[in-house]
């Protein structure tokens, strides 16, 4: 007895031991990695900028060391920060030490608007003197759009080019919840909202496909008209190689399709950058990735910390629809303190959301109110801004989006699950006991009877009158103005321009520069970017805490279709019941 109490002491003690030296060991690794990120990063002379594009584009990234770690965990690339992206970019076109960049972006992953906004940045950055060559083994559609800024375009023979036009898929649920014994009970205004077609419909109706095909023919004569003035390849002339699929063809056809400019291996693009650089066959080349380069100092020449400040707000995800999303008490809090900021002179609000909550999107609204009636208040629209996306920017003195922007879908709807059918199949039955009419309204267990539809749909309708009065009032015009572009309809950016939805169309520059411009700070002002990152040691915890499921999740799914449905299909069980939202699932290639 008294060994065993002695093995079992021993035991309770090392283990004590092993743990304590292990959560010691963690902390020190944490404060470690954490100093690593925060030294000044060295730039060589002679050197290029390595922009190689193969992980997720979200608008701002986190102060987050460990993402490459759990990246290589599950496989796929680190996420990468427009903002990020942006800056370097912009501070290599002031940097002696870059010579130019090599652009190695074959998957991009990002969306449209996301990939015009740095392709403009590349445009710009070329206006320099400085080149760009861009060189991969397989280029998507979006990948080759922004290689088109390349000054000299490269892929391997036997290489891959998809340039093919667009297509727009849409996922449809209907007869797998029918299998489920599930009947999504819909309510809607707006012959365009197509949100609840995935759980309601097998294909796409008329309103569907009209509002999708103007949208996607107007974003790819942009795309054409774009490639066409960089390429000199007449539009007409860029639509008959996109039908005869390029990936497919020979590299004697891509050559003399005028989309590349050569066939190189890339030792060979490799030499070519050593000639650029002058740099010796025999020695490396001086080279900085993008997310090294985005930490590194060059000087503005400003002299001193300009008092007057810009603040950058970021609005990122659906609203009200998850821990990834935009949570509408966080982001009013962080309006509300820029106004209160009297060292804030103006605010850009950065959008890319499909909307969500109509809630939720109320509650922004009135902050965006607030704000826009106090300091210059701009939006700037990225991939998307639609339903409740638009209605948080609609109070904004300016709209600014890319041509390519998805935004609009005004338009409401509500979608309550009746799980009736299914716990039939399973053998579960349910009872209720109620104090008056409605109180168990709504029911998941039932379908709705006809006086609660009418309630429901007479609240659908309220909100959508709400919505457009929003619109109409911020767009200082009439509800049936906005109610004719209204509808649940989603428009590009260009198309919205044309309708006066938007503004101006323009990146997140072009925003800042209206909003400095309106606030009378053009000459003497920075940016701060709201809401603030979180310290690396915070960001973990977040990571390992609030965001676990979504981490698991991850590894074990990837970017695969599967992950895809499971979202959408969260988002169902979890949304608020009244939604502003665009269609769950826009696939475009």
């Amino acid at each position: 007895m008294k060994k065993f109490l002695k093995y079992t002491l021993a035991v309770i003690v090392g283990s004590v031991v092993s743990i304590t030296i292990l959560t010691l060991g963690f902390f020190i690794f944490v404060g470690i990695l954490a100093a690593s990120t925060s030294q000044e990063v060295t730039v060589k002379d002679n050197s290029l900028l390595v922009l190689k594009l193969d992980g997720p584009i979200v608008e701002r990234l986190a102060d987050d060391p460990f993402a490459q770690i759990f990246a290589e965990i599950s496989g796929e690339a680190a996420p990468m920060g427009l903002n990020q992206i942006l800056s370097s970019i912009k501070k290599a076109e002031r940097d002696d030490r870059i010579k130019g960049i090599y652009l190695e972006s074959g998957l991009v992953m990002g969306g449209h608007a996301t990939i015009e906004e740095i392709r403009n940045a590349l445009l710009d950055f070329k206006k320099t003197g400085k080149f760009i060559i861009s060189f991969a083994p397989v280029y998507s559609q979006k990948s080759y759009y922004l290689a088109s800024a390349a000054d000299r375009i490269y892929l391997p023979p036997a290489g891959m080019l998809n340039f093919q036009g667009i297509s727009s898929q849409h996922t449809y649920f209907k007869n797998t919840l029918e299998k489920l014994g599930v009947d999504v009970q819909v309510f809607r205004h707006g012959k365009f909202k197509s949100a609840i077609e995935p759980f309601t419909r097998t294909n796409m109706s008329d309103e569907a496909r009209l509002q999708t095909e103007t949208y996607v023919n107007s974003m790819w004569d942009h795309i054409t008209q774009k490639i066409s003035e960089v390429r000199n390849i007449a539009p007409d002339r860029l639509n008959e190689i996109a039908n005869q699929v390029p990936m497919f063809q020979t590299d004697d056809f891509l050559l003399k399709s005028g989309l590349l400019d050569d066939l190189k291996y890339k030792d060979q693009v490799l030499n070519e950058l050593k000639d650029s650089t002058k740099t010796d066959y025999t020695k490396d080349l001086n080279s900085i990735d993008v997310r090294q380069y985005a930490k590194a100092y060059v000087s503005d020449g400003k002299k001193g910390i300009a008092k007057n400040k810009l603040a950058i707000i970021y609005a990122e995800g659906a609203i009200d629809s998850g821990q990834d999303g935009i949570n509408s008490e966080d982001l009013s809090r962080t309006i509300r303190e820029a106004r209160r900021d009297s060292s804030i002179k103006a605010v850009v609000l950065r959008i890319n959301s499909p909307g969500g909550s109509g809630m939720g999107s109320e509650i922004i609204w009135r902050e965006v109110k607030l704000t826009a009636d106090t300091k210059p208040l701009i939006v700037s629209m990225s991939d998307l801004a639609a339903s409740g996306g638009y209605y948080i920017a609609c109070a904004a003195d300016t709209i600014v989006a890319h041509p390519n922007t998805l935004t609009g879908s005004i338009g409401v709807f509500g979608t309550i699950p009746n799980l009736e059918g299914l716990l039939d199949k399973v053998g579960i039955s349910t009872d209720v006991v109620n104090t008056n009419k409605f109180s168990d309204m709504p029911a998941l267990t039932r379908p709705f009877r006809p006086e609660e539809k009418e309630i429901m749909q007479a609240y659908i309708e309220h909100f959508y009158d709400f919505f457009l009065q929003r619109c109409a009032d911020g767009r200082q015009t009439t509800k049936a103005a906005i109610d004719e572009i209204g509808q649940g309809r989603v428009w590009s950016g260009e198309n919205a321009l044309e309708i006066d939805l938007v503004d101006v169309l323009g990146g997140i520059d072009t925003a800042v520069d209206i909003a400095a411009e309106k606030a009378g700070i053009a000459d003497n002002y920075r940016i701060v970017e709201l809401p603030e990152v979180l310290p690396p040691f915070e960001q973990l915890i977040k990571d390992l805490t609030g965001n676990a499921s979504a981490y698991m999740k991850s590894v074990f799914f990837g970017n695969s279709e599967y992950l895809k449905y499971m979202q959408t299909i969260e988002n169902l069980k979890e949304s608020y019941p009244i939604q502003a939202r665009v269609p769950y699932e826009i696939s475009i290639n």
